[in-house]
């Protein structure tokens, strides 16, 4: 399995970037992994990420549908905060697998 060095901490990840644990995630590790995509943080990036996170503990799919109706952000601010490619940017940096469905 491919290991990958980010904020000072050795991570497992998948052939494609994601990671295989989503235990080993930290804030610091979202905050690079969106550097590294070029993206800053913000609050609001924090919440979507939590809710992601929360569904992912739940067992539960992730969808750009299920955001839009979470409350936490609208389908336009999700695009906004996670340009091209929202879900899939949204759940690398959440320590999450790369969703079912994305390309």
């Amino acid at each position: 399995m491919p290991k990958k060095e980010i904020a000072g901490t050795v991570i497992d990840v998948d052939e494609n970037g994601y990671m295989t644990d989503m235990n080993q995630w930290t804030p610091e590790i979202a905050r690079e992994l969106a550097k590294e995509i070029g993206i800053e943080l913000t609050e609001k990036h924090f919440e979507v990420i939590n809710y992601l996170r929360e569904l992912a503990r739940e067992g539960k799919d992730l969808s750009i549908r299920k955001i839009g109706k979470s409350g936490v952000v609208s389908i336009k601010e999700f695009y906004a905060l996670f340009p091209d490619g929202p879900l899939k940017k949204a759940a690398l940096i959440a320590g999450l697998p790369k969703p079912r469905g994305c390309v």
